[in-house]
């Protein structure tokens, strides 16, 4: 029963309070914030400045991303064997 009594004494209804609703979409992209730290190589910097590109992306848009990310850092790490 929802029901109060006002100063005057009578009984009145109780309106029913509004549930706030959240900001926004919860199950939408949202961005990450995690600090990416310089390496001083400007080619593994762009590749990892890459990965914010998924933070505006559904979660199945990210495999691209990573891959793409992945495959960089690898080639990177072998041309470093090829200077040897």
């Amino acid at each position: 029963m929802s029901e109060s009594v006002s100063e005057a004494g009578a009984t009145e209804k109780a309106e029913p309070r509004a549930v706030p609703e959240p900001e926004g979409d919860p199950a939408a992209p949202a961005p990450l914030n995690l600090p990416r730290t310089p390496t001083g190589d400007a080619g593994i910097d762009a590749r990892l400045a890459r990965l914010a590109d998924a933070d505006h992306l559904a979660t199945d848009g990210h495999v691209e991303v990573y891959e793409d990310v992945h495959q960089g850092l690898r080639d990177a790490l072998t041309a470093l064997d090829g200077h040897r």
